[in-house]
Formats: structure tokens, sequence, C-alpha cells
């Protein structure tokens, strides 16, 4: 692959042999026309563009930052725009990448922190809400709401998580939604609502119950397309995560106040919520999982320039001379490699049998990555010591970040049940095979006259 920036400086030779057969020449120029982006464009910007944003608690949730707005054009006129989006999925609006493919992609823009992915058009929530409005949404929908995110001149936020309610069970959820006449009507209280802090976000998909009283809670639940200045909504409050908001995007508390819209704004069907909702988290927790992979590696580059670094001597000796510093460095490359190949199969396994077909490896993946990284992360923060937690660098804010991961999509215990409980069903199998190998074992003993 021609480039100035070989994708091994990014992954490791051994992941991209595995994987260099299973890219497309399309994905290949693409590839290397990101690498080349980031390292001119991306990386350069991200201090700017924490200086752009006010720090004045009211105007930095009015702000667009000028330097990625900046970045998002320049992307847009090099075709590197809405990657996530696989055309085998979803034919027509997606890009010929794979989820594979895009895996890869997804695990440099996790070295450039918020603003790489969105300089892309590749930033959540709105790529969930792009899958769910192009798999589910009807014509008029996509018309509305779809094509002006893909051509990102809105953004969405996603609403599902509610206050005083254990959300880690979607079941749970009381928001209603109920049909009165040629309008839903919509009363709840959400939060850590990604996106809705946005000044640009104009479309809420909000998930509320549509028919408590169904037999099958997983059929009571609806999904509805909200535009963000209908009447009755009143964004509480952001919400922070150490101390960090996350603005402009943000992750709100919103109340929802007899909030009406037309019939027509209904996703897929009535009692579809589950179905939908599903159909979304799949492959997002895959793109979360390759971010968090980049992040935890543009950590451990960051650790080696500063163990190197001679002005960083402590007690005469470089700080990779002390005896410990080594062993973080090996082992934050080892937890690396390894996370990287669990992703990258689980991506390899939804492009063949699409997410249903793939619980198990993103269930994995969902719990182990997250982890993996804080790990990485924390090694990071420890050598450059009080620097480490202060904002002159990028660490503290990036731990942070990923340590909602191991909540956020569904918590990691959740995850954990989950493969548990698939592995558990294999035990019977195992058991008649045993069995019948205990049997072989007596033949072989009788047969020998031992």
């Amino acid at each position: 692959m021609a480039s100035a920036h070989p994708i091994t400086e990014y992954t490791s030779p051994a992941s991209w042999a595995m994987i260099e057969d299973k890219f497309s020449p399309y994905a290949k120029d693409t590839l290397a026309k990101l690498i080349t982006f980031f390292e001119d464009e991306i990386a350069p910007a991200r201090k700017l563009a924490h200086a752009q944003l006010p720090t004045d608690p009211v105007q930095r949730w009015k702000t667009v930052i000028p330097v990625v707005a900046e970045l998002k054009t320049k992307a847009k006129k090099l075709g590197l725009w809405n990657l996530f989006l696989s055309k085998k999925h979803y034919p027509e609006h997606g890009v010929p990448l794979t989820n594979l493919e895009y895996a890869v992609m997804a695990e440099l823009l996790g070295r450039g922190g918020h603003i790489a992915s969105e300089a892309v058009n590749c930033s959540a929530p709105d790529t969930g809400n792009m899958e769910v409005l192009a798999k589910y949404g009807t014509a008029e929908q996509q018309k509305k709401w779809l094509i002006p995110l893909l051509n990102g001149e809105i953004r969405s936020s996603f609403a599902m998580t509610e206050k005083n309610v254990a959300s880690s069970d979607a079941t749970n959820i009381r928001t209603l939604i109920r049909r009165e006449g040629d309008e839903i009507v919509i009363s709840g209280h959400k939060w850590w609502i990604s996106g809705a802090g946005d000044p640009r976000t104009k479309l809420h998909i909000v998930m509320g119950k549509s028919d408590p009283g169904n037999k099958n809670t997983y059929n009571q639940q609806s999904v509805v397309l909200v535009p963000a200045d209908a009447r009755g909504i009143t964004i509480v409050r952001p919400m922070t995560v150490f101390g960090y908001d996350d603005a402009p995007e943000g992750h709100c508390e919103i109340i929802y106040d007899n909030v009406r819209v037309p019939l027509g704004n209904l996703v897929l069907g009535w009692g579809r919520g589950f179905e939908i909702i599903q159909g979304r988290l799949g492959p997002g927790r895959i793109h979360h999982c390759m971010r968090s992979i980049g992040a935890a590696a543009e950590a451990l580059d960051t650790m080696l320039r500063r163990v190197t670094d001679p002005s960083r001597r402590t007690f005469g000796k470089y700080l990779y001379e002390h005896g410990a510093v080594v062993a973080e460095i090996a082992k934050s490359r080892a937890d690396i490699e390894s996370a990287r190949m669990l992703v990258l199969s689980a991506a390899l396994q939804i492009d063949k049998y699409q997410a249903k077909g793939a619980l198990k490896e993103i269930g994995i993946a969902k719990f182990v990555v997250p982890s993996m990284a804080l790990t990485v992360i924390d090694r990071t923060i420890q050598a450059f010591g009080a620097e480490g937690v202060s904002q002159d660098q990028a660490l503290a804010a990036t731990w942070a970040g990923l340590r909602t991961l191991r909540i956020a999509d569904g918590p990691d215990a959740v995850h954990i049940q989950q493969v548990g409980q698939r592995e558990l069903k294999r035990a019977p199998a195992l058991a008649k095979r045993a069995a019948e190998r205990a049997k072989k074992e007596e033949a072989l003993f009788a047969k020998a006259r031992l």
C-alpha cells in the first residue's frame, strides 16, 4: 500500500499481515488517505479545538468548534466521509467498506479523541442513529432526517437511558409513548442522553413503553423520532463524567412532557423498539472498542516519548531505566495486541453473519477492551506523574471518557453474564463427549487386558 504513513505504524505487522488480503483496493486507498489526513490535519488540530471551546458554562453549549468544522469540510472533499456505514448492509446509503476495514480506520480515529471521528462524520450517537434510519426508516423519514445527517448538516441524539431506573435492563424504562389520533405523545424523564447538548442537534431518537401490558416484555417498547425543538422538551442539565461535560455534544438529563409528534414519526412499527436498538448497538460496540484500542495505542506512544525524554530524568536515570517502567511498557503492548485481534475477529464475524451472528464476539470485546484501555492509559498517567492527571495532557480526559464505556451500551456485568450463560449451554454436549471418550478408554483398557 503506497502511503507516507504505513499502516503498521498504527497497528502491528502481525495484525496487518492477517487482514491485508481482506482489504479491497478501495479500502486500502481510503485507509492511506485517512492516515495522511489524520497526521496532516486532525492530530495537529486537537489542542486548537480544545482552546476554541469556551470555558464559559453557557457559551460552551452554543459553540460549533471552528477548526472541527473546517476539518469536516476538508474530509468531505477527500471522500473521507461516513466510513462506518457499510454498503453491504446499507446498499442505498453506505460506502464500499466492510466492518473489518472500518474497524482498522476506527482504531486510527481513536487516537485523535472526539474530534477525529466527528471530522469524518463517524461519531456517536449519529453513527447509530444513521444506521437506525438507514435500516428501519421510511422513505419520508430518511429524506427528512437521514440525508441531512449523512451530509453532516445536522446532528442527533439517542434517548433511552432513564433516571431512577436500572437502565441496564431496558425493559425497565418508564417513558410512556401513546397514540392519540394522528399523533404520538411522549412523556418521560431521561438522562445520559448523548448528543442532546449540541446546538446542531435537530433530532432525538426516543425509546419508550407503548404497550406496558404486553405479556412479552420485549414487545412493550417503541422508538419514535422527535424534533429537538418540539414543545415539551426540557434539557435539565448536562451530566459530567469525573467533572468533564463533553461539551458541546454532552450527555444530558431531559424531560419529555407530553411531547407531540406526527404518527409518521414512529420507527418500523409499534412494539419493535428492542429489535431496533439491538440492530443499532451491535456494530456500534465494535466501533467503540476499536477507538478504545486506538486511544490505548496513542497513550502507549505518549508513554514511550515520556520515559525516553532526557529532560525527565529522575535520580540521575531516564524513566525507562527504572525497572517497573519497562515491564509496564511490555504489558501494555501485549494487552493492545491481544485486544486488537479480538475486535478484528468480531468485526469479521459481523461481516459474515451480521451482528446477531457475532453476539459472543461482540460481548467479549465489549467487556475486555475498555478495561484494557483504561489500564494502559493509567500506566501512562503514572509515568507522567502529576501532569498526567492535569489538563495539560489529554490522558485524564481520555481515561474519564473510556471509563463510561464499561457502563455505556450495556454494563460489563451484563455482557459477562451473557457470555458466561452462552458458554454454559455447551456443558451438556461436553459431558456427552466426555462420556463417549470414557467408553472408548474402557474399551482400550479391556483390549489391552491391563
